[in-house]
Formats: C-alpha cells, structure tokens, sequence
C-alpha cells in the first residue's frame, strides 16, 4: 500500500479483520493502522478491556519497545491509557520532558525515546477498546472528531463488539441446544425418583441435582445412567437424599401449621 493509496480504502480493509479474525490479529492490524493513519507518530498500541477498567486485556502493539509502555501502565495503574480507561476521554501529553502526572510511564517512555503520546477511549457494549499512539517528538496530539485514527477506532470498536455479541450468541444456542437434548432424559429419570421414592416433581428433580453434587457427575450423565439402571442398585441413596429433601418442606408445613394455630387460639386473658 503506498501513499496515494485513500485513507477509505484503508478504512474498508481493516474492519472486516477485526470482525473476523481473532482478537490478537485484529489488534495488531488495528494498531498498525493507527500508526500509519497518524501523521508523526512512531508507533501505536491497543488494548481491550472491561468497561469499567477493572482487568487487563489483550494488547498489540507495532513495536517491542512499546510493549514495555503498556506494561507499566497497567502494573502501576497509572499513565495515559488508565486515564482513558476512567475518564472516558481522550488522553494524552505533548511534551514527556516536562510530564509529571505519571512518573514511571514517564521514565519508561522516554528511555524509549517517546516524548509524546495520545489515547483514545472507544467504549461498546461491556468492553473499552484503547489507540494509543507515540511520537518521537514533542506536539503528536490526536483528538476526538473527523481525524482518520479516531474514525479508525470507531469502526474497529463497533466491530470487536459485534464479534463479542456474536460469540456470545453462539454460546448460548449450543447451551439451548444441548438443554432441548438432555431433557427427556432428566425428566425419565425425574419419573423414576417420583416412582421409587413416591415423591412429586420437585422433590425428585432437587434429589437428582443433590445427587449430581455428592456424585460430581453431570446432571445430564446422571439422568442417563439412572434411567438405563431404572435406579437399580441406588434404591437405599435415593431414599435416603429423598428424604432430607423432604425434611425442609415438612418444617415449613409444620411451622405453617402452628401459626395458623396460634392465629385461630382464643385469647386467655379474655374474659368469656
């Protein structure tokens, strides 16, 4: 790609990497074009993290120097990307010689040679994906607006997030499915506990999960295999978690029963 090459062409080659593409690819191809989107700037970096800022994430950077910077920040929690990360604006510094905010990302960026660098926070959906990008000289200032790196990281923002609901997506169909599959086989073995223990429903679905708990077995394994042995050779188990199961519901009619009683007593200091 050379320099005559439109700063939309550009755009439109990135975003589908970011959508598709795994999340250490489609940083590193992010921050490669922020760098080379940025007039001045040596290098750049991105980051992914919660929304709150709470845990680092992934990160890519274009240099191995650079990486060091990232680092820094999040071990002392201070820096530029932190900032972002809680303010939820851009953040950055013109001249790192004279810089006293943050004294270790200071030190370790100028030994790098940076002497300035500009964050910007994209926040979507659960997730604040960070551009940070570095200048060897004093004065590289990106902000918030029509530029092509913040245009950049709002496409590349939109698209790791729509990746994430897509993912998420996924997740929860094969949960669906593998739900619909297993339970006819839950609610068979539901049936047997009902029939051994002379239990209803609840009862013998709490005993097959507490069962699944003592056992470390899936609830779904379990089901199979009692269902296969019709309960054969657990009929003493079964009956005894049956009952501390019931125990609870028996306490709870009990006490209901008392305070129906107590409601209904006639008062003994009344006079007949």
């Amino acid at each position: 790609m050379d320099a005559t090459t439109p700063t939309r062409t550009r755009f439109e080659t990135g975003p589908p990497d970011l959508a598709e593409g795994s999340s250490a690819r489609s940083l590193a191809h992010l921050a490669e074009q922020a760098a080379w989107c940025t007039p001045d700037s040596c290098g750049a970096a991105a980051t992914v993290s919660a929304a709150d800022g709470s845990a680092a994430g992934p990160a890519a950077v274009t240099h191995p120097d650079l990486s060091a910077l990232v680092s820094v920040q999040w071990e002392s929690g201070e820096g530029p990307i932190p900032a972002a990360l809680d303010t939820g604006r851009a953040t950055g510094t013109d001249d790192l010689l004279h810089e006293s905010r943050w004294p270790e990302y200071r030190a370790k960026a100028l030994e790098a040679g940076v002497r300035s660098s500009a964050t910007l926070p994209y926040r979507r959906d659960g997730i604040t994906l960070t551009l940070t990008v570095y200048g060897f000289r004093p004065g590289l200032k990106v902000e918030k607006g029509c530029t092509a790196t913040d245009v950049l990281g709002e496409l590349a923002a939109t698209g790791l997030a729509r990746e994430r609901r897509y993912r998420e997506a996924l997740v929860e169909v094969d949960q669906l499915d593998t739900a619909l599959r297993t339970r006819p086989v839950v609610d068979q073995a539901c049936g047997i506990l009902m029939y051994v223990l002379g239990c209803d429903a609840d009862t013998a679905f709490d005993t097959l999960r507490r069962l699944s708990q003592r056992t470390n077995r899936k609830l779904s394994d379990l089901a199979g295999a009692l269902v296969r042995t019709r309960g054969h050779g657990l009929e003493a188990e079964l009956r005894c978690l049956g009952e501390k199961g019931r125990r609870p519901h028996r306490a709870a009619a009990r006490d209901k029963r008392a305070d129906a009683a107590g409601t209904d007593a006639p008062d003994a200091d009344r006079t007949p």
